[in-house]
């Protein structure tokens, strides 16, 4: 059977940066499919460098849980897990290595189901919120193709992108859309310092929602924070394992 490695960036200040990792790690345990269920981070322990340290599986796959590619994914985990790319033969193990969960087509399924679990109702407005940053242009890229894909679903009136760092900016997205709800779905991989305090306060939120001329602003809590997760990486796993 094979090992599989979950890796995360983690924090020193915000336990729950990586609680899903680890509630996710659990799910996957439970379901049997794995030989074991590793955890490891760039700011928390175990680190990088050692998750695999005593790991006696001849087969191992680790996956990203990062929202799109990018510098930790290109450059931080490969260099701490001494990684050669997709496909890595050290000491009598093959260690694969996948692409970031958010990045995989079905985690717009994910989005769609946070979006409903607040409300969401096919007249209203999904707004798919990205972290942005024009130092890496894949994660702007991941955070429109996740928004077009929940739009294409036809699910909803209206489906686009809005950023923290770079416009269009969360703060116009009612001049954006012209729904008369707009459920906010914040593409991040848990509550941490953004999506669960300077979001809700720059949104002016009273619980999940606020009214702004007479049109409501609803939020939801971090795609990466749902237990559906699990089946999406789940399906990273087994793809590169074929």
């Amino acid at each position: 059977m094979t090992t599989l490695a979950l890796v995360g960036h983690g924090s020193h200040l915000n336990a729950n940066s990586s609680a899903p990792i680890h509630a996710h790690a659990a799910a996957l345990r439970r379901s049997g499919r794995f030989e074991d269920v590793l955890t490891g981070f760039w700011k928390e322990e175990p680190s990088l460098s050692r998750m695999l340290d005593g790991c006696a599986s001849a087969d191992v796959v680790v996956v990203p849980v990062f929202i799109s590619n990018g510098y930790f994914t290109k450059t931080v985990i490969p260099r701490e897990m001494r990684l050669d790319g997709p496909l890595t033969q050290r000491d009598g193990q093959r260690i694969r290595y996948t692409g970031p969960v958010g990045a995989d087509e079905s985690l717009a399924g994910v989005i769609i189901e946070r979006a409903l679990e607040a409300g969401a109702r096919p007249e209203d407005a999904i707004a798919v919120l990205g972290h942005g940053t024009r130092r890496e242009s894949e994660s702007e890229r991941n955070v429109y193709a996740m928004a077009k894909r929940v739009r294409a679903s036809g699910r909803f009136a209206e489906a686009g992108a809005v950023f923290l760092d770079q416009e269009p900016g969360m703060l116009d997205m009612l001049e954006i859309f012209r729904a008369g709800t707009v459920v906010v779905v914040p593409l991040f991989v848990a509550d941490g310092w953004h999506a669960g305090q300077t979001i809700p306060a720059d949104l002016s939120l009273e619980g999940a929602e606020t009214r702004k001329g007479g049109r409501i602003v609803r939020y939801t809590r971090a795609v990466g924070t749902h237990p559906s997760l699990a089946a999406v990486i789940e399906r990273l796993a087994g793809s590169a394992a074929e």
